[in-house]
């Protein structure tokens, strides 16, 4: 005789079905998400592990990001040193190929030219902030336009008005450097220079042969242009050290992020293999559950009191 199923058994039978379900739908979380878990009490004991490496690779993305950032503002700084440089390298040859020829027919709208190349170096910008004005990044650190303008300033002090605070930059826990400089170390020198040659204009014209007093001067002013370039040059070198040092940090927390991405990936990801194959099984275990239920719907005491 046919067994009759009792309430005892519908429950049972969609017990299993609910177990089955919520393990094909845990089983598909871990295929498309490729986690283990989907929050860190799916990891239990090892969740505090988990938090603490997370918060090692947080720190560490900071640093690089900030690294990254102190990196681009030093590529702006080379290369208004390189143009400061260049301007008073351009001057020393100007004044050098005037020596030469003994005419300075277009000397002065050379060096006007420089003079300018050298303000926009000072007066240089990264993302919209003046880069050698210290603290006041939002004003010029050189407040004069023309050689005119400079050669009427009482001192060439005070046509700066950087402060002088120097940008310094942490590149992690336990490293701050300084990587800023200011325009009026940079430039009082070669401004000085400039100014002594507008003013050395006023009073004798270079519009031709060169005179005796003009080459005398001439002949003592160009190696100040040279000892500017070559101390511009000696702090351009040194913003590239501090370019290759930056660049080494950032490298080396980039190679710590990935490392420990590697070690939360190993306690996180799930083997996918493995992973499907449970879901095939979840799949398969609803499967049976179902056909369970459909078989204990056929099995009723009130089909066999049926006359």
């Amino acid at each position: 005789m046919t067994r009759v199923s009792t309430g005892e058994g519908w429950n049972s039978a969609l017990l299993n079905l609910m177990n089955a379900q919520q393990r094909q739908f845990d089983a598909q979380n871990r295929v498309s998400s490729e986690k283990v878990a989907t929050d860190l009490k799916g990891y239990g004991r090892s969740s505090e592990t988990l938090t603490a490496f997370k918060s090692a690779q947080a720190r560490l993305n900071g640093f690089v990001a900030n690294g990254e950032a102190v990196a681009s503002r030093l590529t702006s700084q080379d290369l208004g040193l390189t143009s400061l440089a260049e301007a008073a390298d351009g001057v020393r040859q100007a004044i050098n190929d005037a020596l030469a020829s003994g005419r300075a027919d277009a000397l002065m709208v050379d060096i006007e030219g420089r003079f300018q190349s050298a303000v926009d170096a000072l007066n240089a910008k990264h993302e919209g902030r003046f880069l050698f004005a210290g603290g006041r990044t939002d004003t010029k650190p050189v407040n004069v336009e023309t050689l005119a303008d400079l050669a009427a300033a009482p001192t060439v002090a005070g046509v700066f008005v950087n402060d002088q605070l120097k940008a310094a930059s942490r590149l992690d826990d336990f490293t701050v450097v300084e990587t800023g400089f200011l325009a009026n170390e940079l430039g009082t020198d070669v401004l000085t220079a400039f100014k002594a040659v507008q003013q050395f204009q006023q009073t004798e014209p270079f519009n031709g042969q060169l005179s005796a007093t003009q080459r005398a001067f001439l002949e003592g002013i160009v190696g100040s242009f040279q000892q500017s370039h070559e101390d511009i040059t000696n702090n351009a070198a040194r913003n590239g050290a501090l370019q290759t040092r930056v660049d080494t940090h950032v490298a080396s927390q980039k190679d710590q992020v990935d490392s420990l991405q590697e070690i939360i990936g190993k306690r996180t990801d799930v083997d996918m293999a493995e992973a499907i194959t449970k879901l095939q099984q979840a799949q398969l275990s609803v499967q049976a559950s179902a056909q369970v239920i459909a078989q204990l719907r056929g099995v009723s005491l009130l089909d066999l009191l049926q006359p």
